[in-house]
């Protein structure tokens, strides 16, 4: 069993929700957040809820790489090891391009790509010291495909650290160090509560428990929830840009 989990973005949303119910299963975490305060909050309802699990927080932007390779060696000779690194920070900020809004669309892929890729670098890091690791990172079903207007950017970054959660994969294929892509689809957050069309959406509680289920599994890929994404999923890859278009 791997036993240390690290998540990024665990000040909320789908990392608050995952550091709970791993802890419910036992494990010892490894928690990090721009949000110090948050952090501390969700560790002390860890403690009184999962007393035997072991949980160590730091303050973290994912933006500064020097930051994300300390953090993550720190954890690391906190714990003797990490057994799984989850990069979850992200953001969704965009707009749609040349409407004035460069800004927050530039913050989306550094925060979402560049700095996922950091994380990636630094797990892998230890992961290939230690001959072992397993790399879980959070795309979205909203990578499977170039969107229009305020998806735009983000749908590009999904798109584009699932590529390199393959490239690596394909790379370290009959090694001891896994790399799982998770795609969500619709599950409640602040990332999406100001989206006009959220279909299928699922209860943070719900899906953050079947994310966890879909983790310790560790497979190559997987939608979550299964149903309806992972067919959801195929018709986004195949059907004409313009039915494709409204069902994210």
């Amino acid at each position: 069993m791997r036993r240390t989990v690290l998540i990024t973005g665990a000040s909320s949303g789908l990392g608050w929700g995952m550091a709970l119910e791993f802890a419910a299963r036992g494990y010892d975490l490894a928690l990090c957040a721009r949000r110090a305060e948050r952090l501390e909050a969700l560790r002390q309802e860890l403690e009184v809820e999962n007393p035997g699990s072991r949980v160590e927080i730091e303050q973290l932007d994912v933006r500064d790489p020097d930051a994300v390779f300390n953090v993550f060696r720190s954890f690391r000779d906190a714990f003797g090891g990490l057994d799984r690194v989850i990069v979850n920070a992200g953001i969704g900020k965009g707009q749609p391009l040349g409407t004035g809004y460069a800004h927050a669309n530039r913050e989306t892929a550094e925060t979402n790509f560049v700095a996922a890729l950091t994380q990636c670098e630094a797990a892998l890091e230890i992961f290939r010291a230690q001959d072992a690791g397993h790399l879980v990172v959070m795309s979205s079903v909203g990578g499977f495909r170039g969107l229009p207007g305020s998806m735009a950017t983000y749908a590009a970054t999904k798109a584009g650290i699932a590529s390199l959660a393959e490239g690596v994969r394909i790379e370290l294929r009959g090694s001891p160090i896994r790399v799982s892509t998770i795609f969500p689809g619709y599950i409640r957050s602040a990332i999406n509560e100001d989206l006009r069309r959220t279909p299928f959406i699922v209860d943070a509680e719900t899906g953050c428990r079947l994310l966890v289920r879909a983790i310790e599994r560790e497979p190559e890929t997987a939608c979550v929830p299964a149903w309806p994404w992972a067919p959801i999923g195929w018709l986004l890859r195949n059907l004409p840009r313009s039915l494709a278009a409204r069902m994210v």
